[in-house]
């Protein structure tokens, strides 16, 4: 039985973790399907992804039943837990996380590595690795500190409490909390929203933030005007500056959506 399960509707992708019974808890052949199915979101008729979880959980990380995977943790990180971090990051589009329940340990990981993350108001994050001996992967240490500041990234991975849908959106960890009934719907909205916007500039916006995080102003200040020049070329460009002199709802282009190798992409 497939522990992942992708399913298309016009150019939004869903990726659902299917593993409810175990909360969506990771083993490595369900890693495996996920990163095959990120690639697999690079198809160009896809422009929005959505990431959820079946059930009651959104993912609860590490399925620690899988104690073999354990004994190399840091092959078991590096080969099968990195590649989902850089998968969702380096994808050209936009990546919604739709935390449908508890997202613990790995599992708050790939929701911060998504683009925009929607919550439901019975849902929460936990980054609870010391509870069991172990320390922050899947991207947590950057995003953490990065959000919150050492000491508040610090005192969520020492003490592994939750965070409640309010406090982390309060925290800036999530862009919306709404009813876990309406939360499938939401997602979807925004992510259609988002697929029938311009491509090319949501990808370089991407690629512009996703550098943000690692290079200085005088860097980014160059990675935008290299950005800015390929966007301004584009015809999604005259299409928008139409649109708003006209007074009208720009009509994009639904085709592949394919950045110019001019521009970089920073290891994640």
């Amino acid at each position: 039985m497939p522990e992942v399960i992708s399913l298309r509707t016009d150019a939004v992708l869903t990726i659902t973790l299917d593993r409810p019974r175990s909360m969506n808890a990771l083993t490595e052949s369900c890693r495996r399907e996920l990163l095959t199915a990120l690639h697999g979101a690079a198809d160009p008729a896809v422009r929005a992804v959505v990431l959820t979880g079946a059930g009651r959980a959104f993912c609860v990380g590490q399925d620690l039943s899988a104690t073999d995977e354990l004994v190399r943790a840091d092959v078991t990180v590096r080969d099968t837990y990195n590649p989902l971090v850089r998968a969702l990051k380096e994808l050209d589009k936009p990546v919604i996380a739709a935390v449908n329940g508890p997202a613990v340990g790995a599992g708050t990981g790939l929701a911060l590595a998504c683009d925009l993350r929607l919550m439901a108001e019975t849902a929460y994050f936990a980054c609870s690795f010391s509870k069991v001996g172990l320390v922050p992967d899947t991207g947590l240490s950057h995003e953490l500190v990065r959000s919150l500041g050492h000491a508040r990234a610090y005192e969520l991975a020492a003490t592994g409490r939750t965070i409640g849908a309010a406090e982390a959106a309060q925290w800036g960890l999530v862009n919306r909390v709404v009813p876990l009934e309406a939360l499938a719907k939401e997602a979807g909205d925004l992510a259609g929203q988002l697929s029938r916007g311009p491509g090319l500039a949501l990808a370089l916006t991407k690629r512009l933030f996703t550098a943000a995080a690692h290079a200085g102003g005088d860097t980014m200040l160059e990675r935008e005007a290299l950005s800015q020049g390929v966007a301004a070329a584009t015809a999604e460009h005259t299409e928008g500056v139409a649109a708003f002199r006209e007074k009208r709802a720009a009509n994009h282009d639904r085709g592949p959506v394919t950045v110019p190798a001019t521009v970089p992409l920073d290891a994640i």
